[in-house]
C-alpha cells in the first residue's frame, strides 16, 4: 500500500482509497487523473484483493485504454487487467460472450467506415443509384440518424427478420433514403456485421430482455470506473446505470470545463448533476496541475471563468514560473503563417525538437497559409487527422487478409481475392455472385466449391483457397503478429509492394506488425485474432499518430487528451475561434471550453496568434473575445497591436454578444401559428421556430415564399384571422435553415 500511495497528493490518495459507493472526481486538466485511476485499480487488486476480472474501467480512446492497461500491469504484475476499454470495446466483450441472445455468432464483424462504404457501393450498383443521389458520407450520416432517432427500433429487423425478409423489405423500398437504409441492414445481416451504434444498442437490448445475462454482468462487475465522464452520451449513461445497479460501486472522473462534444451527444449535466441522481455521492476535487506553468494556468483560469454555466473551480499550479504567454497580431493570414514558421525555426535553433511544437486551430481549412509558410521555410510538419493509419490502402488490405482467415466474409473477399492479381476479374466475380445468391453461401464458399469449374481453370484461384484454408486451420494457436507476417509473405502481397517500389507502404505494414506485437504484449495470452480484429475496428485517429521529428498540425478537438511542450494556437479571431456559426450563449460557452482545452494542452510555452484583414464577406477581422477573457494585460505582445484595434474589437464583440440567444424557445415571444405584423413585410403567420438560430420562419401574406426572421425583429402580435392573405391557403415552402 505504501508503494501505491507514494507520490500521490492528498486528493489523489482520497480518490484511490475511497472504494465503496458513488464517487465523483472533478479532475482539472493536468491533475494526474490517469495516475489516480490506475493506482485505484491496483489498490483494489493488491490491497483489497478484488479480482481484476471483476473491475470495469472505461475510457474514451483505445490509445488511452492501452496505456492504462500497461500501467496497471506494471503496478499489479498481473496479466489479467480486467475490462479496461472504451464503451464500444466493452460492448464487444459482452456481445462476444452473449451474442447468442440475439441469434448472432461470436464471429460477428465490427464494421468501420470503409466497410460501410463497400456495402453502399454494392447497394448503389444494384439499385442504380449514384453519388449525385447521395454521397457515401451523407449516406452514413443518414443511416446513423435513422438508427438513433427516426427508426430507433431498427435492430428488431436485424435480429428477428430472416435474410430473405430483409432483402424483400429492401427491394420494396422506393424512397432513396429507405433503399439505402434497408439495403445496408440487409448487407449487415448478410455478414453479421455491427457498426458502432449497433454495439451499444444491441448490448442494451440484450440486458433489457434477458434478466439472467444482465444479472450475470451486474454481479461480475463489482467496481466500475469511468474516465472523461463529461463526454458520455445518453445510451452510454443508460448502459452505465444498468451495470452499476447491483453492487452500486461507481467511480466517475471528469471535468465539465472540458465538455466539447455536445454536437455528438455528450452531456456534461450527467457529471454536474451526478450528486442529484445517485445517493450519498462523495465528490473529490483534483485541481493541482502538474502539466503547465503558472503563466499558462492563469490564462486558462481567467478564460474559463467567463463561462456562467459551470462549477466554480481553479487549476492550481505545481510547476515553477515559466515563459509568459506570447501573443502576435499579424496583418493578415499569410503574415500570421509566416510569423509562426519563423518562430518555429528560431525555437528549433534554440534546441527545441520540431516534435515538441504543435500548432492547434479551430478547423482544418485554416492550414493553407500555415502549410505555405512551412513549405517556403523548408520546415517538416505533419497534419494530424489526415489520412488515418487504418484507412490506408495497404493497411486495409492486410486487415482484410486477416479477416479472411477468421471470418471469410464477403467484404474482405472482394478486397483481396485479386490482390495480388489472380485473374479473378468482373466475369468471374459475376459468376461467384450468382452462385452465392442462388445457393445462399458466401463468395469464398462459392469459389471453393467451383475450383474445378471451367471458369476457374488455372492455378491462381486454387492457390488463394489453399492459402486461406491453411491459415484458417492453424491461426488459433499462433500469435497474430507472426500470422500476419507469414500471410503477407505467402500471399505474395509484400512481394507485389517491393516490385512496385512502394517502400512507404512497406514501412506502414511494418508499423502495423509492430503495433500488433505491442498489443499482444499488453494483453498477454488472451490475445486472439478475433479479439484483435474487433479491437482494431474501434481505432480512432488519436490512436495512430504520425511519428518522427515534425511539427504537428491538428484541430483542438483532435488534441483533446494530449499535451505538448510548446503550443501555438492560431486563428484567434472572431468568426474563426469562436466560430461564426455560434448563435446561442450555450454554444459560445462550448467554444470557450474548447479554447480552454487548447490552452491547457501547453506544458511550457503558449503562443496565441491572430490576423487582421477582412473575412470572405468583406467584414473586418477582429481578435477573438477569448484573448480579452484571458486579459490583454496577461499577454506579452511581440509587437504592440495597431492603435485602436483593441477598442474596435471590444465594441464589435459587445455588439455580437447582444444578438446571442439562450438556445431556448422561450427566447421567442410568439408560438407557431401566431399572426404577427412586421414593420416592413406586413402581416404573416409563424410556421416554425428555430431556437438554435433564434429565428422564426414566417409566411407573409403578400409574399409567395416564407422568410426566416430573427427573434430580434420588431414584430407585433395580431389577432388570428386578421388580414389572412392568400385566401388562407398554406404556401408550400422549403426549409431555410
Amino acid at each position: 500500500m505504501v508503494d501505491l500511495l507514494e507520490g500521490l497528493n492528498e486528493q489523489q490518495r482520497e480518490a484511490v482509497t475511497t472504494t465503496e459507493g458513488f464517487i465523483r472526481v472533478l479532475a482539472g486538466a493536468g491533475s494526474g487523473k490517469t495516475r489516480a485511476l490506475t493506482h485505484r485499480f491496483a489498490y483494489l487488486v493488491n490491497e483489497i484483493g478484488i479480482l481484476p476480472g471483476n473491475i470495469l474501467c472505461v475510457t474514451f480512446t483505445n490509445k488511452a485504454a492501452n496505456e492504462m492497461r500497461q500501467r496497471i500491469h506494471q503496478l499489479t504484475g498481473d496479466n489479467d487487467t480486467g475490462y479496461i476499454n472504451t464503451f464500444h470495446g466493452f460492448c464487444v466483450s459482452v456481445l462476444q460472450e452473449d451474442s447468442h441472445a440475439v441469434s448472432y455468432p461470436k464471429s460477428f464483424l465490427v464494421l468501420d467506415n470503409s466497410d460501410i462504404d463497400a456495402m453502399l457501393e454494392l447497394i448503389y450498383e444494384e439499385r442504380g443509384l449514384t453519388l449525385r443521389d447521395m454521397t457515401f458520407g451523407n449516406a452514413r450520416d443518414m443511416i446513423e440518424m435513422k438508427k438513433l432517432k427516426e427508426i430507433p427500433d431498427y435492430y428488431e429487423d436485424l435480429i428477428r427478420m430472416s435474410l430473405d425478409e430483409l432483402y424483400d423489405k429492401y427491394q420494396k423500398a422506393e424512397r432513396k433514403d429507405l433503399i439505402i437504409f434497408y439495403g445496408y441492414l440487409y448487407q449487415q445481416k448478410k455478414c453479421f456485421g455491427l457498426d458502432y451504434n449497433d454495439l451499444l444498442i444491441f448490448t442494451l437490448h440484450i440486458f433489457q430482455n434477458n434478466d439472467d445475462i444482465r444479472q450475470k454482468w451486474q454481479e461480475r462487475l463489482e467496481y466500475i470506473m469511468i474516465d472523461e465522464f463529461q463526454d458520455i452520451d445518453a445510451p452510454q449513461y443508460k448502459l452505465m446505470r444498468v451495470l452499476c445497479d447491483y453492487h452500486k460501486n461507481l467511480f466517475v472522473v471528469g471535468d465539465p470545463d472540458q465538455t466539447i462534444y455536445s454536437w455528438r451527444g455528450a452531456d456534461a449535466h450527467f457529471l454536474t448533476e451526478f450528486s442529484e441522481k445517485f445517493p450519498k455521492v462523495k465528490t473529490i476535487y483534483m485541481m493541482h496541475n502538474y502539466r503547465s506553468t503558472p503563466n499558462i494556468l492563469r490564462a486558462a483560469n481567467d478564460l474559463i471563468r467567463a463561462n456562467k454555466d459551470r462549477l466554480p473551480k481553479d487549476l492550481l499550479p505545481e510547476l515553477p514560473e515559466g515563459t509568459p504567454v506570447l501573443c502576435h497580431m499579424a496583418g493578415n493570414s499569410e503574415k500570421e503563417g509566416e510569423w509562426i514558421a519563423k518562430r518555429v525555426k528560431a525555437l528549433h535553433e534554440d534546441g527545441w525538437k520540431y516534435r515538441d511544437m504543435t500548432i492547434l486551430y479551430r478547423a482544418h481549412y485554416l492550414t493553407l497559409p500555415l502549410e505555405q509558410a512551412f513549405l517556403k521555410n523548408k520546415l517538416p510538419y505533419t497534419i494530424y487527422s489526415g489520412t488515418q493509419f487504418f484507412d490506408r490502402m495497404e493497411i486495409k488490405d492486410a486487415m482484410s487478409y486477416l479477416r479472411m482467415v477468421a471470418f471469410k466474409d464477403d467484404l474482405s473477399f472482394r478486397r483481396v481475392v485479386n490482390v495480388p492479381k489472380r485473374n479473378i476479374g468482373q466475369r468471374r466475380m459475376a459468376f461467384l455472385e450468382d452462385f452465392a445468391r442462388q445457393n445462399d453461401v458466401s463468395l469464398y464458399t462459392a469459389l471453393r466449391e467451383n475450383l474445378d469449374h471451367e471458369v476457374f481453370r488455372g492455378p491462381r484461384a486454387r492457390q488463394f483457397v489453399h492459402l486461406i484454408e491453411d491459415f484458417a486451420g492453424s491461426y488459433e494457436s499462433r500469435p497474430v503478429s507472426e500470422l500476419l507476417s507469414d500471410l503477407l509473405n505467402q500471399s505474395g502481397y509484400e512481394e507485389m509492394m517491393r516490385t512496385n517500389g512502394s517502400q512507404e507502404r512497406l514501412d506502414n505494414l511494418a508499423e502495423l506488425k509492430q503495433s500488433i506485437y505491442e498489443y499482444e504484449v499488453s494483453c498477454g495470452e488472451e490475445t486472439t485474432l478475433d479479439s484483435y480484429l474487433k479491437h482494431a475496428a474501434l481505432f480512432t485517429n488519436a490512436d495512430t499518430a504520425e511519428k518522427g521529428d515534425k511539427v504537428r498540425f491538428m484541430t483542438v478537438h483532435a488534441a483533446k487528451g494530449l499535451e505538448f511542450p510548446i503550443v501555438f494556437l492560431a486563428g484567434m479571431n472572431e468568426g474563426t475561434f469562436p466560430s461564426r456559426k455560434v448563435r446561442t450563449l450555450e454554444a459560445m460557452e462550448e467554444e470557450r471550453r474548447l479554447s480552454f482545452v487548447a490552452v491547457t494542452r501547453a506544458e511550457q510555452q503558449l503562443v496565441l496568434t491572430a490576423a487582421e484583414g477582412r473575412n470572405l464577406d468583406g467584414t473586418p477581422r477582429y481578435p477573438s473575445r477569448f484573448l480579452f477573457d484571458i486579459g490583454v494585460d496577461q499577454l506579452v505582445f511581440d509587437e504592440p497591436p495597431r492603435e485602436g484595434l483593441i477598442k474596435e474589437a471590444k465594441e464589435y464583440i459587445e455588439m455580437k454578444t447582444r444578438y446571442l440567444g439562450t438556445g431556448d424557445v422561450e427566447d421567442s415571444l410568439f408560438d407557431i401559428g401566431d399572426r404577427v405584423e412586421h414593420p416592413v413585410m406586413g402581416l404573416g403567420t409563424i410556421l416554425e421556430r428555430n431556437a438554435e438560430k433564434s429565428a422564426y420562419l414566417i409566411r407573409f401574406d403578400d409574399m409567395p415564399t416564407p422568410r426566416a426572421i430573427s427573434y430580434r425583429a420588431k414584430l407585433k402580435a395580431t389577432p388570428k384571422g386578421e388580414g389572412e392573405g392568400n385566401d388562407g391557403e398554406p404556401i408550400p415552402y422549403q426549409r431555410q435553415y
